[in-house]
């Protein structure tokens, strides 16, 4: 049985937006009259089946004027993809394996499981991980830098010694807030420094050279569960990339661990819609 929300006015669509809290949004802006958009109507009510941790929304544009407005859809059908109220990503036209690929990138089996964001306004950014484009330098073989990415109860421990560089690069730019360290051992990380947008993965000898874009000095309570490291944010508005150099750890051990490493952020380049407001006029008017 098919899994889509059906929107029926502007209210809907917001409320829908907001009850999905860090889940994959996608909504299939469409219109009655359209045959594209009944063509592709069976495929997207499949997807819906075959990826139930995610929210899909059927959105009438006729019926939900302003928010199709307020979206820039222009042709039906377009789809838009939507995570913690923010945009993340946009598709036009009536292709079923090109709507499914896109579904595939944003989607993860952890949908929803974190609850919301820590940060107003701000979202977890490990759907937006690039992994073929993340690396760790000194990880050990069987702790590896994608078991401290999820929180399925893997960890990264560095090998030959307590230091550690992990290059993550993100799929498009973005925003970088705060980042969580949640490591429960005591050899966690003390002293980093962060690089971003680097041309190559840095080595040690670089890395403990170069001035950094922040230095943060971690203590015991920074690595908890739910503890938030800030960083600074006015600096880091437009991150492809981010390098972690972490020199030491806590207590003195023989090497680094790290439970799980997650970053809080957003798009460069998508739009808040809690910050959406009407320009001017009533509905109907031109602007």
């Amino acid at each position: 049985m098919a899994n889509v929300h059906q929107i029926s006015n502007d209210a809907d669509f917001l409320t829908e937006l907001s009850n999905a809290g860090i889940k994959l949004v996608v909504a299939d802006y469409f219109a009655t009259w359209c045959g594209p958009c009944r063509a592709i109507a069976p495929a997207f009510a499949d997807m819906s089946t075959r990826y139930p941790k995610a929210v899909f929304l059927k959105v009438d544009v006729d019926q939900c004027q302003d928010t199709a407005q307020r979206e820039g859809v222009s042709a039906m059908p377009t789809f838009i993809f939507y995570r913690n109220k923010i945009k993340i990503d946009l598709m036009r036209g009536a292709d079923a394996s090109l709507l499914e690929e896109k579904i595939k990138k944003w989607y993860t089996e952890d949908e929803g499981e974190e609850g919301d964001s820590p940060v107003k306004g701000h979202m977890d950014l490990s759907s937006m991980i690039n992994k073929s484009s993340s690396e760790c330098l000194n990880e050990s073989d069987d702790h590896k830098l994608e078991h401290c990415l999820s929180n399925k109860g893997g960890y990264l421990e560095s090998d030959c010694d307590e230091q550690l560089i992990i290059n993550v690069g993100f799929n498009q730019t973005v925003k970088l807030h705060s980042l969580k360290l949640h490591c429960t051992q005591g050899n966690g990380p003390k002293n980093l420094k962060l690089f971003i947008n680097q041309p190559t993965t840095l080595d040690f000898d670089s890395a403990d050279s170069m001035e950094p874009i922040q230095m943060l000095e971690l203590k015991p309570e920074d690595l908890e569960e739910n503890a938030i490291i800030p960083l600074k944010y006015v600096k880091l508005q437009n991150v492809l990339s981010l390098t972690l150099f972490i020199k030491d750890n806590q207590n003195g051990a023989d090497t680094t661990r790290i439970d799980y490493l997650s970053f809080i952020g957003s798009p460069t380049n998508m739009t808040n819609m809690a910050e959406f407001k009407r320009v001017a006029g009533k509905k109907g008017e031109s602007h």
